[in-house]
C-alpha cells in the first residue's frame, strides 16, 4: 500500500443505514475514482450516532475496504454533516468603507460577511457554511463578487447553515477513534447539490432534496445562491417500518418488498398483480396493498417538504422544480407524488461520472459522496487561488520597497 497522497481527498458518510468513505484524487485537474468501501452503519439512531463503540467499528470498516481498492493510507478525510438537527437562517449586515469611495477588498467582504453572522443562536448551534446571497454596494443590490469594485458602504444578503454542535462533536469524535483526522464538514444536501444541479436550475430557482433512512435534508437555490436549508424528520426506514407493521412481516423482508415492488402511486399499479411471499407461510399479496401503504408516507414526506419551503419563503421560487437524489429517490412514484404536492416539474438526481468510477455508483443514492468530493475539491481550488493572491501582493510590496 502506497504512503499518502497531496491531491487525495476522502469524504465519510455516517448514515443511518450506510457508512461510506470514497476516495478521488487530482489527475490533470480533474477528479479521479481512485476507491470506496461500504459497511453497514452500526450505533445510529434515528439518524445520529448513539453508541460510539459499533460506529468507530463501521468507519474503520469502511475505510479499510476504500484503503484496499485504493491502495493507499488514508488518514483524513471530509464529513457529511445532515439530519432533522439542521437549521437555515438569512440575515443581513454591512459595514461603512470611509467617507470617500474607495476599492473594495476581500478583507472588506469578510468584515461584512462577519457583521452579517453576528447574530443570537442558541449555544448548541453550530455553524456550517456561510452562503452569501447577494452583496449590496452602495444601494446597488445583485452583485455577486465585489471584489475590485468602487464604493462607500458594502453590505451583504448571508444564508447561515447551522447544525447542532453535538451532532457534530460526535461524528468527529467517530472519525478521529476510527484514526481519520476530520479537515472539513459538509452539508449533506449542499453537497448532493453539488453532484446533480445546473447552473441554469440553480438560477431559476431549484430545490434539492436529499431523502436519506431517517431524514430528508433539502436546500434550495434561487439566482444562483443558497436561499433556505432544512430537514424533515421522514426517510426511507420510514416507508419500511410502515410496511413491516401493515403487513405484519421482519424489516430485512418489507426492505425488500419496498425495493423490488414497491410503488408510491396506487392507481399506477394493476388491480390483478400479485407476488407470492413467505410470512411466514406461502401466501398470495396484492401488489397494490403494498402502495396503499407506501403512497400516504410519500403524501406526508412531501407536506412536511411544502412546510419547510413555506417557512423559508420559497415556495414560488421554484423555476427549475425539484430534484430528488438519495437512496428514497429511487422508489417509483415519487416523482409523481412529487409534482402533485408540490406543483412543481421534478426529475431524479443522477450524480456526475467521475473518471474511472465504477458504474454502480452512479445512482441517486451515492449524489451525495460523490457531491461532497466536488465540494471539496471546489473550496480547495478556491483557497489556493486565495493563498497564491495572496502571496502574489506581498512578493509586489516586498520588490516596491527595494
Amino acid at each position: 500500500m502506497s504512503q499518502k497522497q497531496d491531491n487525495l481527498i476522502v469524504v465519510l458518510d455516517i448514515g443511518s443505514a450506510w457508512t461510506r468513505v470514497l476516495a478521488a484524487d487530482l489527475n490533470e485537474g480533474a477528479l479521479r475514482y481512485r476507491g470506496h468501501g461500504i459497511v453497514e452503519s452500526a450505533g445510529m439512531r434515528k439518524g445520529l450516532i448513539s453508541d460510539l463503540g459499533p460506529a468507530v467499528k463501521a468507519v474503520k470498516a469502511a475505510n479499510e475496504r476504500a484503503e484496499w481498492v485504493a491502495r493507499i493510507n488514508i488518514d483524513e478525510c471530509v464529513v457529511g454533516v445532515g439530519g432533522p438537527h439542521i437549521r437555515g437562517l438569512n440575515t443581513n449586515g454591512g459595514i461603512d468603507l470611509g467617507n470617500r469611495m474607495r476599492e473594495i477588498t476581500r478583507e472588506d467582504v469578510r468584515a461584512a460577511i462577519e457583521r452579517a453572522r453576528a447574530v443570537e443562536r442558541p449555544p448548541d448551534r453550530e455553524i456550517l457554511h456561510l452562503l452569501p446571497r447577494q452583496f449590496i454596494l452602495d444601494d446597488q443590490p445583485g452583485i455577486f463578487d465585489p471584489v475590485g469594485m468602487v464604493g462607500a458602504r458594502l453590505e451583504v444578503d448571508l444564508h447561515i447553515a447551522t447544525c447542532s454542535g453535538s451532532a457534530l462533536q460526535s461524528s468527529v469524535t467517530c472519525a478521529n477513534r476510527a484514526g481519520l483526522e476530520v479537515t472539513e464538514a459538509v452539508l449533506e444536501s449542499i453537497a448532493s447539490a453539488e453532484a446533480t444541479l445546473s447552473a441554469d436550475e440553480r438560477e431559476l430557482g431549484v430545490c434539492l432534496l436529499d431523502i436519506g433512512a431517517h431524514s430528508s435534508d433539502l436546500v434550495v437555490f434561487f439566482e444562483g445562491a443558497v436561499v433556505h436549508t432544512g430537514s424533515v424528520p421522514i426517510g426511507g426506514a420510514h416507508f419500511t417500518n410502515d410496511l413491516a407493521v401493515g403487513l405484519q412481516m421482519p424489516k430485512a423482508q418489507a426492505e425488500d418488498l419496498k425495493c423490488q415492488f414497491g410503488h408510491c402511486v396506487v392507481t399506477a399499479v394493476p388491480q390483478e398483480s400479485e407476488i407470492e411471499i413467505a410470512n411466514p407461510q406461502p401466501q398470495k399479496l396484492a401488489l397494490r396493498s403494498v402502495a396503499e401503504i407506501l403512497e400516504p408516507r410519500a403524501r406526508e414526506l412531501m407536506h412536511f417538504v411544502k412546510e419547510s419551503l413555506r417557512q423559508g419563503g420559497v415556495v414560488d421560487a421554484l423555476g427549475a422544480g425539484c430534484v430528488l437524489s438519495g437512496g428514497g429517490a429511487s422508489l417509483p412514484g415519487m416523482l409523481d407524488i412529487t409534482e402533485s404536492q408540490l406543483r412543481v416539474p421534478a426529475r431524479t438526481g443522477m450524480p456526475v461520472r467521475l473518471s474511472n468510477m465504477p458504474g454502480e455508483l452512479v445512482n441517486p443514492g451515492f449524489a451525495m459522496p460523490i457531491g461532497m468530493l466536488l465540494y471539496a475539491h471546489r473550496t480547495r481550488v478556491t483557497r489556493a487561488a486565495e493563498n497564491n493572491s495572496l502571496r502574489a501582493k506581498l512578493r509586489a510590496i516586498f520588490a516596491a520597497s527595494f
